[in-house]
């Protein structure tokens, strides 16, 4: 009689390879339904300064025509849209690493801003907004009298 390995651990390993294969499956069909939307937000920096936030959204090859601001309470949405481009029957692509799609991505502001004096400009594939402060939140220096 030949010896066997039991090995209980193998049996853990093909029952986890086979839950994979399934939910790879759902998600694949899922996002076959779905709406076609934009994997790779935009790449933001946000600073803040004394008197501001400014956000700088990396958009390249985004018309401002496309980008949607909306500030509501303390949250500020950009979102909007990374066209493909037309195609053509006189070429082909040979590789696509680019997304394509609808997007939208959202901030929590941790302080009050002064929605009135918000401002947008976009150069260079690069859309700066600049969000001020309220007064009422920004730092202030105490000087200190001598008696």
């Amino acid at each position: 009689m030949p010896v066997v390995h039991w090995r209980p651990l193998d049996n853990f390993q093909n029952l986890r390879k086979e839950m994979d294969k399934k939910f790879n499956r759902f998600y694949r069909s899922m996002a076959e339904d779905s709406e076609s939307v934009c994997e790779c937000y935009p790449m933001v920096d946000i600073e803040e300064t004394k008197d501001d936030f400014v956000i700088y959204a990396e958009l390249p090859g985004v018309s401002k025509d496309d980008v949607k601001i909306n500030l509501a309470d303390e949250t500020l949405t950009l979102s909007g849209e990374i066209k493909e481009p037309e195609a053509k029957e006189d070429r082909k692509f040979h590789r696509i690493e680019r997304s394509y799609g609808k997007f939208q991505r959202s901030f929590y502001l941790p302080m009050q801003i002064q929605s009135s004096k918000v401002k947008a400009s976009f150069k260079d594939g690069i859309l700066t907004i600049t969000l001020p402060k309220k007064e009422e939140v920004k730092p202030k220096e105490i000087s200190i009298s001598v008696s």
